[in-house]
């Protein structure tokens, strides 16, 4: 099989295209024939060994997938060869072919295309349990958006809108920001052009009941200030590089809710709950992911330098079986 190798730690233009053996299929596992796999930046993390876990050299990185079955282990019940499927793992999804645990995919709806799939499952998933179960979004509240270009960001903008919450929009371009403001957002800040700080309070005079925070950074302390008295300030990852210090007397002044996104953290029953109404807005098309950029699979080191740059709008995408699979 096709398949793009991390020889060694570094950037993604050292990644490279090699022919490798089909992954031995073990107990548990399904065998899946990979339509498209999403880029996404922690996989720029894993390939240059910054990630939280390390994964020795060389490997086959890429961690979310979408794709078909085509070999079943026999111990398998509920799978079969056929099945359209998505899943995420910490490495292996950019290849032709990955080997994944049958009880660790999910089956994809009727009428949903495995593109759409594969850029659906982690970006809105995580932009969805955080608004529903951590910020407690609803109708009405004002929810800022940090990094509103990118997948989660782009995602939460989307899905805060289908609550009805009013959204402001903070990104780094006029066409992430144009993005944002076709899926809902009503007020557009580029965090480039002016004073952060400001421009929010402009936007949002009363206070912001919620901060949706995937970047982190020099964006976090005006995001927070932004916050109305018992607000709520949800950390969800730092693309920026840069984990933010932030002043506690604002949190104690204004009685502010500074919660860290996982999704372990969310209740059982609120998970199924979340699972299911994200599941029907995706089956319904009520909510759509947009995926700004496609790519080869020789290309991968490409689509990764996209999101390494933050240049990304919305998903990247890599197109690997397609045409075999129609």
């Amino acid at each position: 099989m096709r398949a793009i190798v991390c020889s060694s730690y570094g950037a993604p233009e050292a990644l490279r295209v090699e022919d490798l053996p089909s992954p031995p299929l073990k107990t548990g596992e399904v065998r899946v024939a990979v339509v498209a796999a999403a880029a996404n930046f922690p996989d720029v993390l894993v390939i240059a060994g910054e990630y939280q876990i390390k994964v020795p050299p060389p490997f086959v990185p890429g961690s979310e997938f979408a794709g078909v079955i085509t070999e079943v282990s026999p111990e398998v019940a509920g799978r079969s060869i056929g099945d359209r499927v998505t899943g995420t793992g910490l490495v292996g999804a950019f290849a032709e072919e990955i080997v994944a645990r049958a009880d660790k995919v999910s089956p994809i709806a009727d009428g949903v295309d495995e593109r759409v799939a594969a850029a659906f499952g982690v970006a809105y998933r995580t932009a969805f349990h955080t608004l529903r179960s951590v910020a407690r979004v609803g109708s009405g509240d004002r929810v800022i958006v940090l990094g509103a270009g990118g997948g989660v960001g782009l995602a939460a903008v989307q899905l805060g809108v289908l609550l009805g919450a009013e959204v402001t929009a903070v990104a780094s371009s006029s066409e992430k920001l144009a993005v944002a403001e076709s899926y809902g957002a009503t007020h557009l800040i580029n965090h480039r052009e002016g004073d952060v700080r400001t421009a929010l309070r402009a936007a949002v005079p009363g206070g912001a009941d919620a901060v949706i925070d995937p970047v982190g950074g020099a964006l976090s302390e005006p995001a927070l200030r932004a916050l109305g008295r018992g607000g709520r300030f949800v950390t969800v990852g730092y693309a920026s590089g840069e984990i933010p210090a932030i002043p506690l007397n604002l949190v104690l002044v204004k009685g502010i809710h500074i919660v860290g996104f996982q999704f372990q953290d969310i209740p059982a029953d609120e998970f199924a709950r979340n699972e299911s109404e994200l599941n029907e807005l995706l089956v319904n098309r009520r909510v759509v992911p947009h995926v700004g950029a496609t790519f080869a699979l020789e290309d991968t080191g490409k689509a990764l330098r996209l999101v390494a740059d933050g240049r990304a709008v919305g998903k990247v995408l890599i197109e690997i079986n397609r045409g075999e699979l129609a």
